[in-house]
């Protein structure tokens, strides 16, 4: 096996170490993975996952040994700016999802689709299939709501191994994926597992994305309170001036940093 895959700098935001990278680069670390053989996995990270973070230290620990944790969300993108980080761009779940499928085709990345509600995978590696073609797609499984034993792990895992599946994208939601993977990372032979949560719903077409102008403005979390308002107003009202003040105490006090 080569060596394993460098991972980059990263920035401590909250107790989470947030990879300071692009989006070409996370392409490139998950094609390097893929190269070798390495077993890792992705998150995906947003203002709402390192809040959670502060209150579920082993949700913090999960993100913490991720071979890396993306900057999704323009918030998280400015904080590592203002930490120092050189060079840094949104690494955004959909958006990794379709450089990754789109390079793949090259090498002949097989990928698997894991999660999303009934017939949502399907739906997803079709509309993939179809704006990439040649993607390999090794197969799709949507897993109950409730939690599994290990015996129906064990099952699932056999399945997708049985595949040769080389990336396991996981669209399940925050904190379920990470704690899934984490879960899995030593049962399951695909060098790459990637949590890209609404991703799944959104290229399938089961729900709109945010305009481009919001989600470059920092604004996405406004769009999607605004279209579930029920579900999701309530928790952005809270995580805005929460990661707020994470992010402010950060920059005056923290700017810890390690290599990655």
């Amino acid at each position: 096996m080569s060596q394993p895959t460098k991972r980059p700098e990263t920035f401590d935001i909250g107790g989470v170490n947030v990879s300071a990278i692009t989006l070409d680069g996370a392409s490139d670390f998950v094609a390097g993975a893929v190269a070798t053989g390495e077993r890792t996995y992705i998150c995906i990270r947003d203002a709402h996952g390192i809040v959670r973070c502060r209150r579920d230290h082993a949700l913090r620990d999960i993100h913490n040994a991720a071979g890396l944790v993306t900057p999704d969300g323009m918030p998280v993108v400015w904080t590592l700016k203002k930490l120092g980080a050189a060079e840094v761009t949104r690494v955004y779940g959909p958006d990794l999802m379709l450089r990754v499928c789109d390079r793949g085709r090259d090498t002949g990345i097989k990928h698997f689709f894991y999660g999303g509600a009934p017939g949502v995978a399907d739906e997803l590696a079709a509309v993939l299939s179809a704006r990439f073609p040649g993607l390999t797609v090794a197969g799709t499984h949507c897993p109950p709501i409730r939690d599994l034993t290990d015996a129906e792990i064990d099952a699932v895992c056999a399945e997708i191994d049985a595949t040769g599946a080389d990336i396991v994208w996981v669209g399940l939601s925050t904190p379920k994926q990470e704690y899934w993977m984490a879960r899995v990372r030593d049962r399951l032979k695909a060098p790459v597992l990637i949590g890209v949560g609404a991703a799944f719903d959104f290229h399938s077409g089961r729900k709109k994305q945010a305009p481009l102008w919001m989600q470059r403005n920092g604004l996405e979390w406004l769009f999607r309170a605004a279209t579930e308002p029920r579900r999701l107003g309530p928790r952005y009202f809270r995580i805005v001036p929460a990661f707020a003040c994470i992010a402010l105490r950060q920059i005056l006090f923290g700017k810890g940093r390690r290599a990655g």
